[in-house]
């Protein structure tokens, strides 16, 4: 849901679907940043014959790369100006070794240091990396490809999918070559991993019938905990742990922490596709041309989804952040602000009562948290968050991280909510529960960080969806996403269950 089929013609393309991205200060190495950016959502994990995989070009044997292909992209805006500073992109080609099969794998999955991973492996796949700097006031670039390290193939290599204990036994040892650690400390993956998303999919699009407070729906039932629908499901991860020095304006590291100048960035992911696709019915090939353009974008979670209008979903898919004042009107009066007071009767009157535009929902997903919020980093120097309306997840790379699994003292997984300013909306953590900090945001928990005179109504104290994150879906380091679900034991979605036993 956090960008899960949120417009109608990104559903249908779920390859180039953005699906989530988070955007932290690495917990384990906090002079870094981690972002992750997923796409290819609601996996599961039996999905055979054909697994799931990033948008590519096929190369069979010794033929020329045929087929349609996404430009997968990380943009970073370190200026405040709603234009992307730094760009990482990514391109993938997908190499079937046996095209007489129709098996993913023709035997069990291994790797070794010296010969890489087997032949029995049929449908692999690599992908370039390549660092695109812009000035944004002059529009100059200069594009630098970025190699695996010293030792490695000549591109790098995504892990396969998890089939099973048969065909991917021992699977972090097939994941674990997948992480490239650069010279620079740039270090990079992209692969499938177990989506650490959890949303209650099944209450929210009910017409909101959060479980937890069901009794008090306009339609009432009964109250129960929420169902993570996403417990047992998988997701196609490009990861990038970035030195902080790396980020900023000057190059430099950061000098005064969370009060210096350089410390914000505003990051978001997009998916491009070539303007024209000619399928060919007598071979099969669809062959693209033309111009990339966007057809998918994803900064703060759930803004297209739910804050968009239907009719323009698609549209804003298609626009740039510094396009974004044209969507202003939709964070201002935000129709779910509306439906909650008449799908829970009474329970919202000061709500329903206030008319003013959401000058707190603008500051969270369009030009940045005020320094008076958060701390003064958000509001000093040259970039306060942003000088335009542009939806980006901003992260102030100065706030010192709590732990990105939620076990370390201090940790929240309601973010600013729950007083932790390293959570959502301060850039955003795999465990950040943002459906209910967004639930409780809309329902007014957060007015009054730019109104004092209003009161949330005692109903927003219990706006939860009443999931909890699976601990299964994490690890403690990069990439942060734990191994993917294997499809053999293919674990039913209930909010827990035993582990894989093939991991």
């Amino acid at each position: 849901m956090s960008s899960h089929k949120e417009a109608p013609a990104i559903a249908k393309d779920p390859a180039a679907d953005s699906t989530d991205l988070y955007a932290f200060v690495s917990p384990d190495a906090p002079d870094t940043v981690t972002i992750l950016a997923n796409y290819v959502p609601l996996q599961d994990p039996d999905g055979g014959p054909n697994f799931f995989e990033f948008g590519a070009k096929t190369v069979v044997g010794s033929a020329a790369a045929v087929g349609d292909d996404v430009l997968y992209e990380i943009n970073i805006d370190n200026t405040g100006t709603g234009i992307p500073s730094i760009t990482y992109q990514f391109q993938f080609t997908t190499t079937i070794l046996d095209a007489n099969t129709f098996l993913y794998n023709t035997g069990p999955i291994t790797y070794s240091s010296s010969g890489g991973y087997s032949s029995s492996w049929n449908r692999r796949q690599t992908y370039t990396v390549t660092r695109i700097d812009t000035d944004p006031t002059m529009g100059a670039s200069t594009s630098t490809p970025i190699s695996p390290p010293a030792g490695s193939s000549g591109a790098f290599a995504c892990p396969p999918c998890n089939v099973g204990i048969r065909s991917t036994p021992n699977y972090a040892g097939l994941s674990a070559p997948a992480i490239y650690r650069m010279s620079d400390g740039l270090i990079v993956f992209a692969g499938q991993r177990a989506d650490g998303f959890f949303v209650d999919l099944g209450s929210i699009f009910d017409l909101a019938d959060l479980r937890p407070i069901s009794s008090d729906q306009l339609i009432p039932g009964s109250n129960a905990p929420g169902i993570n629908s996403l417990a047992a499901k998988n997701v196609h991860c490009i990861a990038l742990q970035i030195p902080i020095s790396s980020l900023t304006p000057d190059g430099a590291a950061l000098t005064m922490g969370a009060n210096d100048t350089n410390a914000v960035i505003g990051v978001f992911t997009t998916a491009r596709r070539q303007t024209v696709r000619m399928f060919d019915p007598t071979t099969g090939i669809t062959t693209p041309t033309g111009p990339y353009d966007q057809v998918s974008r994803l900064g703060s979670p759930l803004v297209n989804e739910v804050v968009v209008p239907m009719a323009s979903k698609d549209y804003f898919n298609s626009q740039a952040p510094v396009n974004d004042s044209q969507f202003a009107g939709a964070v201002e009066h935000p129709e779910l602000q509306g439906l909650l007071p008449a799908l829970y009767p009474g329970a919202f009157p000061n709500l329903a009562a206030y008319s003013k535009a959401r000058a707190d929902l603008v500051a969270i997903f369009a030009t940045g948290i005020p320094g008076s919020v958060i701390g003064p980093a958000f509001g000093v120097g040259t970039y306060q968050g942003g000088k335009v309306v542009a939806e980006m997840l901003r992260l102030n790379m100065g706030i010192a991280p709590t732990s990105s699994d939620g076990t370390q003292a201090g940790t929240s997984n309601l973010g600013l909510l729950g007083d932790d300013l390293a959570g959502f909306p301060n850039g955003r953590r795999p465990t950040d529960d943002v459906v209910t900090i967004a639930l409780k945001a809309v329902a007014g928990a957060t007015i009054p960080l730019t109104d004092p005179s209003f009161t949330p109504d005692a109903a927003v104290a219990l706006v939860s969806q009443g999931v909890t994150a699976s601990p299964r879906a994490y690890q403690a380091s990069f990439p942060y996403l734990a191994d993917p679900h294997g499809g053999f034991s293919n674990p039913p979605a209930t909010p827990s269950y035993n582990p894989d036993p093939e991991l």
